[in-house]
């Protein structure tokens, strides 16, 4: 049995350790460092056990809006966070991922001579 190479050992360390980094910067793990982990509606408190369940949200649905005091987010478990957005949808229409691919509004208006056609004496 050969012995493992070293230099792909620590190729592989390297990039754990890099991949490691990225996600402590990342915003979610910022926001569980600066938060109690408690769901901000339900207040159900998590554990590293189930702490996969607790989600950020965006206040303002912005996933690109990540200021470094956390002013846009909130700790909401799976389902809290669920019914925010679902609640998002039934306000505005649209999801709120999507709402800046709306449709445009119609530019015509097919009743525009309705009350015009309505006084018009029948022959």
């Amino acid at each position: 049995m050969s012995s493992p190479d070293q230099t792909k050992l620590d190729r592989i360390v390297a990039e754990a350790r890099r991949s490691a980094e990225q996600r402590n910067n990342g915003y979610r793990e910022r926001a569980l460092k600066m938060y109690p982990w408690i769901c901000g509606r339900c207040a159900r408190e998590f554990t590293r056990v189930n702490l996969r369940e607790l989600t950020v949200h965006h206040r303002n649905h912005n996933h690109d809006d990540n200021p470094a005091d956390g002013s846009n987010w909130e700790l909401l478990c799976v389902y809290c966070h669920d019914n925010e957005h679902s609640r998002q949808l039934d306000h505005t229409g649209v999801s709120a991922r999507n709402a800046e691919d709306a449709p445009a509004a119609a530019t015509s208006n097919p009743f525009a001579d309705l009350k015009a056609r309505l006084e018009k004496p029948r022959s």
